[in-house]
């Protein structure tokens, strides 16, 4: 059994190991059990941070020595960074709780692997065909999103499309989440982007995303950040009006996504 294992390991991407590159975890007779545990704290952090050594050991099921080497490492790689909890309310005289963070190199780490191949896939439609190829791409890539999710949506109330929508992402890689904004309305928030890189240069992708939220919301969105333009998080806000108008509409039986 554990030579399938690591024939089916070793398969994977050059370089990548439960998604996460093998830079991440150090080299040694140890290396095969250090580097999935390694990716598992990292990739945990990226989905959930900033998180404390106790949460992460707690998820993980790891002591709090093994947290800390782990925890250590990714320090040292520049992946992670420390940060000081904010205070809520009355603390006792105990020490802050740390935090730990992904840093803009470890995200860049999770980046796919064949990041050049597509940009240059797209550089190739823009010369050869013009831009609006790439935007007609862009679109076919969420198209499947919306085919998947649209046929779910028409069953939730409205209220709960941005939570749907924010766990179809997760599972499809995005690391995303769906809060109230303290604007009113509600905003999504993806954590990870996959296509982080070549967004930077061909927004039609961003765009594309954007559009296919307002359609399976049913109301128009906003893009308030991306990763893409340097920011920490995508941030998309849903207007609370928006929502309220629509609810009145689902309630037709004509209305539709």
């Amino acid at each position: 059994m554990k030579q399938g294992r690591q024939e089916t390991a070793d398969a994977r991407p050059s370089g990548v190991l439960d998604g996460v590159p093998a830079a991440l975890a150090p080299q040694g007779p140890t290396g095969g059990n250090e580097r999935g545990t390694r990716a598992r704290v990292a990739r945990l952090i990226l989905e959930h941070g900033p998180i404390t050594a106790a949460a992460l050991g707690e998820r993980l099921g790891l002591t709090p020595a093994a947290v800390r080497r782990h925890l250590d490492a990714l320090l040292a790689e520049g992946m992670i960074e420390p940060r000081t909890a904010r205070p809520r309310g009355q603390r006792g005289r105990g020490r802050p709780a740390k935090l730990f963070a992904i840093t803009d190199a470890g995200r860049s780490a999770f980046e796919h692997a064949y990041d050049d191949l597509a940009g240059s896939a797209l550089r190739f439609l823009a010369e050869r065909i013009g831009k609006h190829a790439v935007t007609e791409f862009a679109r076919s890539q969420v198209a499947g999103l919306v085919e998947r999710l649209a046929p779910a949506m028409r069953e939730v109330p409205v209220e709960q499309r941005v939570r749907m929508l924010a766990q179809a992402l997760s599972a499809d890689g995005y690391a995303a989440s769906s809060s109230q904004a303290q604007s009113g309305g509600e905003q999504l928030c993806q954590h990870h982007c996959p296509v982080a890189h070549v967004a930077a240069e061909f927004p039609e992708l961003c765009e594309a995303e954007t559009e296919a939220f307002a359609r399976l919301l049913g109301t128009p969105v906003q893009r308030l950040a991306t990763i893409a333009h340097g920011d920490g998080v995508c941030t998309t806000h849903v207007s609370p009006h928006a929502l309220a108008v629509r609810n009145k509409q689902a309630r037709r039986p004509d209305a539709d996504i």
